[in-house]
């Protein structure tokens, strides 16, 4: 059984809770934006992962394979469009183009699929 303490103010007993404290976390692009996300659309999971303290880990799990699925997904469009060293040493500005368009693909798709879910 879990023993609660109350304080009293003015004629209340308010019980005596605290959150635990999490780990100090610094997030990322995709980790403040599901942060962001989760407080303003699904304040039950918010309000979930901040009681069981594990609001931190879920928000870094987030952005790590976010981060990864963005690197995957660049390198891949990349390969298939032939676009590598040879083109970034001639054409340098096609280059950079052509691997914003991927990385924007990317991140397009790892919004809808997991930060906006």
């Amino acid at each position: 059984m879990i023993n609660i303490t109350y304080h009293k103010e003015g004629d209340y007993l308010i019980p005596d809770l605290a959150i635990e404290s999490q780990e100090k976390v610094v997030l990322g692009k995709y980790g403040r934006a599901r942060l962001q996300y989760i407080k303003e659309n699904k304040r039950g999971l918010y309000t979930e992962l901040m009681m069981n303290g594990a609001l931190s880990s879920y928000l870094k799990g987030i952005d790590e394979r976010c981060n990864h699925i963005v690197n995957i997904t660049v390198r891949e469009m990349a390969k298939e469009n032939n676009v590598n060293e040879e083109l970034k040493r001639t054409d340098q500005l096609k280059w950079v183009g052509l691997m914003n368009n991927f990385k924007n693909s990317a991140e397009e798709i790892v919004f809808n699929e997991i930060i906006y879910v």
